[in-house]
């Protein structure tokens, strides 16, 4: 029988507007129905996936609903709304947003200062890796493929079950590309293995995501750690260190070289651009990112509307300043 329950939210919190703030809601198995306001996600849990339906019918500050498409059990009902906890932020509160608004006070009207992010630190660390030197469009297919190849009943896949998979059948399946090697060994070390990897061979410990995950862990020795896991590079770690809720860094690419060009009205060559871009940004301190993205997302919406009034499958594929401008 279905399950039903509620997660109190903080008082500034509204689903629209937070859970379609970043570029992972247009993600499987995330989806968005604008026009009915509904967030609708996949978990595996520990009896199985279960489709969950999240709703603030109430707006503002209202409690969300979760209706489940199957019962569940104490346990999953504590684990979705952990994972739902993380994935919207909800953790963050209003002290959060005055540092932000207080060094960036253009996005206090709005509200914004939250930015959507997976259910769990794996995922957000593969779709990472599936947004790196490709296009938006394969993005999208990689995480879509992922998804209905390797997750249980659409899920997005357990670190255990692609820790199991063979790089070829990946790259076959999932059109992941040079990706498929590092996934795998990234799999392996969310999931408590060890890995030999590289030219150099060099064993890595398996990934201690609650120490990731920690406050008090300092930034400089969680961006070290995130470059030795394999595929993460400096782009790759500064996108991940916000998704830990750490703004400092920012994880510029061809994207912000053309922000910098188009709304900053920067020039020179590419690398000449993104320095402007850091030098830009460096006022705004530890919150950084958040001003960069929302300066960035502002352009975005200025182009096809508000991000939560977009179809994943039209304007979701094609939300980035290449495909916009046109």
């Amino acid at each position: 029988m279905p399950s039903r329950f509620t997660i109190p939210v903080p008082a500034d919190f509204n689903l629209p507007r937070d859970a379609c703030s970043y570029g992972y809601f247009l993600l499987f198995p995330n989806n968005w129905d604008p026009a009915e306001s509904v967030f609708t996600r996949i978990l595996d849990l520990k009896d199985g996936p279960a489709t969950l339906r999240i709703t603030q019918a109430k707006g503002a500050g209202a409690a969300l609903r979760v209706d489940s498409g199957r019962t569940l059990s104490g346990v999953d009902r504590n684990t979705a709304r952990d994972q739902i906890t993380r994935m919207f932020r909800l953790d963050e509160d209003k002290a959060h947003a005055d540092r932000f608004h207080g060094l960036d006070p253009r996005f206090k009207k709005s509200g914004r200062f939250r930015l959507m992010r997976s259910p769990t630190l794996f995922e957000d660390v593969i779709k990472t890796v599936t947004s790196c030197n490709v296009t938006w469009g394969s993005t999208i297919l990689m995480n879509r493929r992922l998804c209905e190849c390797f997750g249980r009943s659409g899920a997005f896949p357990t670190p255990q079950k692609l820790a199991r998979t063979a790089p070829a059948l990946l790259r076959g399946r999932c059109s992941v590309g040079y990706r498929d090697t590092r996934i795998v060994e990234l799999a392996m070390l969310f999931s408590g293995k060890k890995v030999v990897t590289g030219i150099k061979k060099k064993e890595l410990a398996p990934v201690d995501a609650a120490w990731l995950e920690d406050p008090a862990t300092p930034d400089d020795q969680v961006f070290e750690a995130l470059l030795e896991l394999p595929g993460i590079g400096p782009y790759a770690a500064a996108n991940i260190m916000q998704l830990l809720g750490r703004y400092s860094r920012l994880p510029l690419d061809t994207e912000s070289v053309r922000h910098g060009k188009m709304v900053l009205g920067f020039r020179g060559s590419s690398a000449q651009i993104m320095k402007r871009v850091h030098k830009h940004f460096a006022p705004m301190e530890d919150q950084a990112f958040r001003s960069y993205w929302f300066e960035l997302w502002t352009f975005y919406e200025a182009k096809h509307g508000p991000a939560w009034t977009w179809q994943r499958d039209s304007t979701g594929k094609m939300f980035t300043a290449a495909q916009l401008s046109k």
